[in-house]
């Protein structure tokens, strides 16, 4: 079986039981913690370049290769997608992996890098974790049943976005001037910095944790695979944000993303495609 023609909309509510795909990705979470935390920051991490030019390590594909087995064990009829090694199976139940998003922190030492684990739905993403071993952190949702995350002292948080309604009080992430330059886009970067309160690029996932906890109010991204921000929609949706792509487009696939807590988010879809100012 495979997706829909016409997929769902993100928001749409979801006629099934997820408790179970979710308890099966926070157990992927606890995997994928172990191995990556087995050779982060090792001496002699053998590290090497994929065709892209982008750095891939041992662990990459060791933490993937964990994920594959445990889900060709326990979900043998779902389809997977990952970053190192493809995909296979079916699309109307895929799992999205990226067993290291922040390779590059990785193999330097940084503990800024994140394990994502997703389940799409006939094209919804409709589970995800996100895990970060390094800092002792983890977010995850599902259709439904809310966004959590575990605080530092071990309690479990239900996630909320914030209540932010002017651009000109809002903190702004976008990864980096290099992105938005390379797709001819730093224009509007420079219009939405000299708008916004308080703007960052602190880069990969931890941003959007940081909207989802509702300590941000925007995040973008270009150049993004679905194995990079598939996990983040349930968590942002969850939350009381609203995830779409950069021209306001619910897609995974259209190497773009933004995500907002929801009340700013076509005030900031206006702002990207305003008429740029002369730059100053």
């Amino acid at each position: 079986m495979t997706s829909p023609a016409t997929t769902p909309s993100w928001t749409s509510p979801f006629d099934g039981d997820l408790r179970g795909d979710l308890a099966l990705a926070l157990r992927l979470a606890d995997a994928a913690d172990a191995v990556a935390m087995a050779r982060f920051d090792a001496a002699d991490l053998e590290v090497q370049l994929k065709a892209d030019s982008s750095h891939v390590t041992e662990a990459d594909l060791a933490t993937e290769r964990a994920l594959r087995g445990i889900l060709d064990a326990e979900r043998p009829a779902d389809g997977i997608l990952g970053e190192e090694y493809g995909t296979s199976g079916e699309t109307h139940r895929q799992w999205i992996i990226d067993p290291i998003d922040g390779t590059a922190n990785y193999l330097k030492g940084i503990p800024m890098w994140t394990t994502l684990i997703a389940l799409a739905i006939d094209g919804v993403p409709r589970v995800g974790v996100a895990s970060q071993p390094a800092l002792g952190r983890r977010w995850w949702a599902a259709s439904g049943q809310g966004a959590w995350t575990n605080t530092p002292d071990g309690t479990v948080r239900r996630l909320g976005v914030s209540a932010v309604d002017a651009i000109s009080e809002a903190s702004v992430s976008f990864q980096s001037i290099a992105q938005w330059d390379e797709v001819g886009r730093s224009g509007d970067l420079l219009r939405l910095s000299r708008s916004v309160w308080r703007d960052r690029g602190y880069g990969d996932t931890w941003p959007y944790m940081l909207l989802a906890e509702g300590r941000l109010e925007f995040v973008a991204e270009f150049g993004v695979k679905e194995y990079d921000i598939a996990a983040l929609v349930p968590i942002i949706l969850e939350a009381g944000g609203r995830f779409t792509d950069i021209d306001g487009v619910e897609s995974i696939s259209s190497r773009s993303s933004l995500a907002t807590n929801g009340r700013l988010h076509d005030d900031f879809l206006t702002l990207l495609t305003s008429s740029p100012e002369t730059d100053r």
